[in-house]
């Protein structure tokens, strides 16, 4: 899939007050058999967001909120397994940006491979946040030039890895992100071939 690289999202927030949720929650894995071009986005959340008939849970913030594209919730978010079916669930959803004090490792770099920002905040300004958004949503936007996010009068700088925030400008995967550096590639293979060919494989000479 070609992802559309962004700089700036302005959308409409909402939050989920949770430490640790996990891919299996993020996206259950008796989903997963789904094909991906039909789209997860109906199985994010699934079990906090319906109950056990399949009934919408009305306190659900994105139930209430299903154009949300920020999602502001707790620490370790995306831990458990390392399925990239829990991005896919997010952005076939929507979600553009997550922004929470930290989150599983492997969770994290999916998501800048498919386009999703996971964007770190004190956790003092999380529950802020939290507190602020309530049970409602609120205007919002993400700044990657600056790396900040704005809402109402306040801007809070957001950590972000520089080579990620690269990435997601560009819509880049790891992928992209090689092919990036062909010029310098090529260079160190010529500079290799002159200068080392018995190091060379026979079919690189």
């Amino acid at each position: 899939m070609i992802m559309a690289g962004w700089n700036i999202i302005d959308g409409r927030a909402v939050a989920l007050p949770q430490d640790n949720i996990d891919t299996d929650q993020l996206i259950p894995a008796r989903f997963m058999s789904v094909p991906r071009k039909d789209g997860y986005g109906p199985y994010l959340l699934h079990d906090l967001r319906f109950d056990a008939e399949g009934a919408p849970r009305p306190d659900m913030a994105l139930n209430r909120h299903p154009e949300a594209s920020i999602l502001v919730t707790r620490r370790n978010f995306g831990s458990g397994s390392s399925r990239e079916a829990a991005v896919y669930a997010l952005v076939d959803f929507g979600i553009k940006a997550v922004v929470a004090p930290s989150f599983g490792d492997i969770f994290a770099s999916n998501a800048v491979n498919n386009g999703l920002l996971p964007a770190r905040l004190p956790e003092d300004l999380i529950e802020a946040l939290i507190a602020r958004l309530g049970d409602g949503d609120a205007a919002m936007t993400v700044d990657l030039n600056d790396c900040v996010i704005r809402i109402g009068n306040e801007v809070m700088p957001f950590d972000l890895d520089p080579v990620w925030r690269l990435k997601l400008i560009n819509g880049w995967d790891d992928i992209d992100m090689t092919a990036s550096h062909g010029r310098e590639i090529a260079a160190f293979r010529a500079n290799r071939v002159q200068h080392a060919p018995y190091a060379m494989l026979p079919h690189e000479t």
